[in-house]
């Protein structure tokens, strides 16, 4: 069995932003009892002997942590990539210069739209200015900077003018991922889902962009699992290399697994070397050896594992059905559906729904 190379650890699900991509699960009440300061700290060093050499460190907003300078310092001790991912809201200099100091080794900051007024929008409250103060924050203190911008049908026409704010920031990396649609972002899925002529034009620009760029900013480019073909493998295979702590001590394979009904493994009951190797829900969609058909006689079983879980869950309330996005699956035409509806002339009507705060009665991760 491969060990696990990286480990997201959600913090809190805690957030300022109200994005309707969002994909944090719809019931956030469940996971209001958070891992405390030495619980983390615990997860991290059975990581780190698992093997686990990058650890990114999430949400909802990580910054709410009021110990996430800590949880960092413990993981820097331990010898891991640190990368936190961040809205850039709670990024003070006095934050900022702490995270340093404990060894903090790059950062990833959200951003919605290329512009305060769609940008406050989307995220349901005002915080571009911020945002922007915040990468040259990141610049300022020598960390290299990501930039992560979630595409959809109200943002992605303006991807010229995110790839131009991305260069003037002086951003290392730029991810332009399209949405993919789970928790939050399933509910408005609707609203969200581009048109194949946004797309196209969307990857014109991308492309232009990259060989200008080549050398000086990496740009990567994620279309939505809706356009794509074959469909993408779940997490590089279930339980392959990557694992995710939810807030509460849940260890899921991927961080929209949430939502299937799988016996649940915690970090507060098990120790994390059973939960990775013998767990029910480590070991369900493992390999290929769970797979029905037409997956299992398909030669790319072992290339993209029948596709994403979490979403032939959600789509056939079926875990174990091929993915819906492959052309061979037998419930293809739910995503046909979704995408002759987003390639409508007629307009999309459908109302947003923000992803709301979850009501956080843990001190610790209320700055």
């Amino acid at each position: 069995m491969p060990s696990p190379f990286g480990l997201l650890a959600e913090l809190t699900y805690a957030c300022p932003l109200h994005c309707p991509y969002c994909s944090n699960p719809l019931d956030m009440a469940a996971y209001r009892d958070e891992l405390d300061t030495g619980q983390w700290q615990r997860v991290l060093a059975e990581a780190r002997e698992l093997g686990v050499l990058q650890l990114h460190l999430s949400g909802g907003e990580p910054l709410q942590r009021r110990d996430v300078v800590d949880i960092v310092r413990s993981a820097h001790d331990l010898g891991m990539y640190t990368n936190l991912i961040t809205s850039a809201l709670g990024l003070s200099a006095q934050r900022a210069e702490q995270l340093r100091a404990a060894g903090l080794d790059h950062v990833q900051i959200s951003l919605q739209a290329h512009e305060a007024g769609a940008s406050d929008r989307i995220a349901g409250t005002t915080s571009f200015q911020r945002k922007i103060a915040g990468a040259h924050l990141v610049k300022e203190l020598g960390w290299p900077l990501t930039l992560n911008v979630v595409l959809h049908r109200l943002n992605i026409d303006g991807i010229a003018d995110v790839l131009a704010l991305a260069e003037r920031l002086g951003a290392d990396r730029i991810e332009l991922a399209n949405t993919q649609y789970y928790g939050w972002a399933r509910r408005n899925r609707d609203a969200l889902l581009p048109s194949r002529e946004q797309l196209d034009r969307a990857e014109v620009v991308v492309r232009a962009a990259r060989e200008r760029l080549a050398g000086r900013m990496e740009i990567i480019y994620v279309l939505p699992d809706y356009y794509g073909q074959p469909p993408k493998p779940c997490m590089g295979g279930w339980g392959h290399r990557q694992l995710t702590v939810a807030p509460n001590g849940d260890v899921l394979p991927c961080p929209a697994a949430q939502e299937l009904p799988l016996p649940r493994a915690n970090v507060q009951e098990h120790p994390l070397s059973w939960i990775w190797s013998e767990s029910p829900v480590f070991q369900r969609f493992r390999g290929t050896d769970w797979m029905g058909e037409p997956c299992r006689s398909c030669a790319r079983r072992d290339v993209d594992f029948g596709g994403c879980r979490c979403q032939a869950f959600l789509l056939t309330g079926d875990a174990s059905r091929t993915d819906p996005v492959c052309t061979l699956s037998p419930d293809h035409e739910l995503v046909a559906e979704a995408v002759r509806a987003a390639n409508s002339d007629q307009p999309v009507e459908a109302v947003l729904t923000p992803r709301p705060h979850p009501r956080d009665t843990a001190s610790r991760a209320d700055d």
